[in-house]
């Protein structure tokens, strides 16, 4: 049985990394975004409580998110572990998590920090452009189109979406710092904090996280 966390800031490859762990690791990953939108889209009593707090443009409140946390791993398929992406984002709801977790007689086990610097996140996501006719998504840096502000696919114009702009991009990044590193140092100190490399290929931090969770699960 192995718990892991998956911390990393915006642009760090979390989401690419947590499918490359589902083809080797047969663990369910756990989102707090997926939880949210679950629950809203299948009214919950836990959705319709967010949604209250949502509607008023407010925080919805750690019991609420704890509370969609405990129901989802108290499923049969998170028996033998969960992969926790996106949660916990404050220290407060990482104490939460661990009085979960010891409840059921299990811990966090590993928590793998994709470190990334901040002008490198910023610019991987300052470059994304989006197609409107079909959605489809090009980078100007990894994935450019062919014809600039072109879709290659049905030749719809791009468009960059507000929250994709430089600045907004920035206050993402250093909100989810201010908010992290306080966390970085309460799992540090528990001694199951791992430091990999994200600004490495991604099959390169693919392998660094493998070497870090295999040892786990002998």
């Amino acid at each position: 049985m192995v718990d892991i966390i998956l911390l990393g800031g915006p642009g760090a490859g979390k989401g690419t990394q947590g499918e490359l762990m589902a083809q080797w690791l047969p663990l369910p990953r756990v989102s707090s975004g997926d939880l949210f939108r679950a629950n809203l889209s299948q009214e919950t009593a836990l959705g319709k409580q967010a949604k209250v707090y949502m509607d008023r443009g407010e925080l919805v409140p750690d019991e609420i998110t704890i509370g969609m946390v405990a129901d989802r791993i108290g499923h049969a398929d998170c028996a033998q572990g969960v992969v926790f992406d996106g949660f916990p984002r404050t220290v407060t709801q990482a104490e939460a998590l661990d009085a979960l977790l010891a409840g059921m007689g299990r811990r966090v086990n590993v928590v793998l920090n994709i470190d990334v610097a901040e002008d490198v996140l910023l610019a991987r996501l300052a470059g994304r452009w989006t197609c409107t006719q079909c959605g489809a998504m090009y980078h100007r840096l990894f994935s450019p189109e062919k014809v600039q502000g072109v879709c290659d696919k049905c030749g719809g114009a791009l468009f960059q979406r507000e929250d994709d702009n430089p600045e907004t991009q920035s206050r993402r990044i250093r909100v989810y710092q201010e908010q992290t590193a306080p966390l970085q140092e309460y799992y540090r100190a528990r001694g199951v904090l791992v430091d990999i490399d994200g600004e490495q290929a991604p099959a390169a931090v693919g392998a660094a996280i493998k070497a870090a969770v295999e040892p786990l699960l002998a």
